[in-house]
């Protein structure tokens, strides 16, 4: 029966799973090399906006079952789930992985579970972890086991997800699976599906390719609906109404730190073979520029030569504070490129991030020619167009996630473009 759990990082993944474990009546040792986020987490305060998360930390601390530090600990599990992100030159950055496999190893013993819950491209723990367990002298599969098990949650649902969602287990071996199994049992009421770890790998990263794919066909509609006078939104909702249909939606770019990245995973792996893959992640990478150009067209049409934009939303997704990969910030850079004054908000992040961000709405809004949202958080969907119409200098509004009510800023006076709808928003 497993005593202990070491968790390495403490990120938006991590630091759940810690939690949940530890409420579910486990030891848990929680590690992490961000020396800040660990002194808040001592301190009982989140260093992540994930719904539930502070209240849930407060209990696993004060019930003795989790601590958390800068070192690791010894366990009868060691989970791993710190990033694997790509470089600039979109190949998997793999050195995360790597150096938690090799920090870890001093701390390894006889009959430990070590389990990679990060996504990472096919074969990581067969050629990367592998090679480095190796080295700890325990033999593989009868005296140190090991396993993929890939977290398949969504930021705002973490906790509700880690629980219902279906979880697959990919062990090196029947004894590293089976006990992985046993594990998750803990908290998991969705089905657990066994595979090898190499199936298990491939598992996760189809399920965010697909996404991806589904996407760059919903931002290819929207681009062909602004040339033929239809709304791409309506179209979409439409034809998914067919009980085999469900086209994904459209936006400005995708982002996170799975679906704007694990396609590019099986690119890297076979280059000649995943060309729909390949143009896919091309399209919505293009995007924000897409986004860009549009904006550029409207001030051209305005007659504003130097207009200020104020962007609202720096987060991937609806109301979290996760910027990884946002494609926000490829808008905004765009932007600033073709030299106009941009100001940043996002109600979810709460230190700024970027030169150009304000904690301020008001002040991202004021003097504005033009307020694109790149984020549909709620508290812009629910902004009120005549507390705003006053401050801006230009009424205009780009809507890229069509998340705010037409009628409504029409009746404010301004002029709202929505991405994909030449059927509404004002001809040029």
């Amino acid at each position: 029966m497993t005593k202990k759990i070491c968790v390495v990082g403490l990120g938006y993944i991590g630091l759940p799973t810690a939690v949940m474990f530890a409420n579910h009546g486990l030891k848990v040792h929680g590690y992490d090399v961000n020396d800040k986020a660990v002194k808040l987490l001592q301190n009982k305060q989140v260093h992540i906006e994930e719904t539930g998360l502070q209240e849930r930390l407060i209990k696993a601390i004060d019930s003795g079952n989790l601590t958390v530090s800068t070192v690791p600990e010894k366990a009868d599990v060691f989970i791993i789930a710190v990033p694997s992100p790509i470089r600039t030159d979109k190949t998997a950055n793999l050195d995360y992985v790597r150096s938690a496999t090799e920090t870890i190893a001093p701390y390894l013993e006889k009959g430990n579970l070590v389990i990679l819950e990060s996504t990472v491209p096919p074969r990581t723990v067969e050629d990367v972890m592998l090679p480095v367990l190796e080295k700890t002298g325990l033999e593989i599969g009868t005296e140190l086991f090991v396993s993929h098990s890939p977290e398949r949650v969504i930021p705002g649902r973490v906790f509700t997800e880690l629980v219902e969602n279906d979880r697959i287990v990919g062990g090196i071996n029947e004894k590293s699976s089976q006990m992985t199994v046993e594990l998750y049992r803990t908290f998991v009421k969705g089905e657990i599906h066994v595979t090898d770890a190499t199936t298990a790998e491939a598992v996760k990263v189809m399920e965010n390719t697909y996404r991806d794919v589904n996407i760059a066909f919903a931002n290819e509609i929207a681009k062909m609906a602004e040339r033929i006078g239809i709304n791409a939104w309506e179209a979409i909702k439409l034809a998914n109404y067919h009980p085999r249909v469900n086209i994904h939606l459209p936006g400005p770019g995708v982002g996170g730190h799975c679906i704007a990245v694990d396609p590019w995973f099986l690119v890297e792996l076979e280059p000649e073979v995943a060309k729909i893959i390949h143009l896919a992640r091309q399209t919505n990478d293009g995007m924000p520029l897409y986004t860009t150009d549009k904006v550029e067209t409207i001030m051209k049409a305005k007659g504003i030569s130097h207009p200020r934009v104020a962007a609202l939303g720096l987060a991937f997704k609806a109301n979290i504070d996760d910027m990884r990969e946002s494609p926000s910030l490829e808008v905004i850079k765009h932007l600033q490129e073709k030299g106009y004054d941009v100001s940043a908000f996002d109600p979810h992040i709460k230190e700024n991030q970027l030169e150009v961000q304000t904690q301020s709405l008001d002040e991202a809004i004021n003097h504005a020619d033009c307020i694109l949202i790149l984020t549909n958080h709620d508290q812009f969907s629910e902004l009120d167009p005549n507390q705003l119409k006053d401050q801006v200098r230009t009424r205009v509004i780009v809507d890229t996630k069509n998340c705010v009510d037409r009628t409504k800023w029409e009746e404010a006076g301004f002029e709202l473009y929505t991405l994909g709808d030449s059927k509404n928003s004002p001809k040029l």
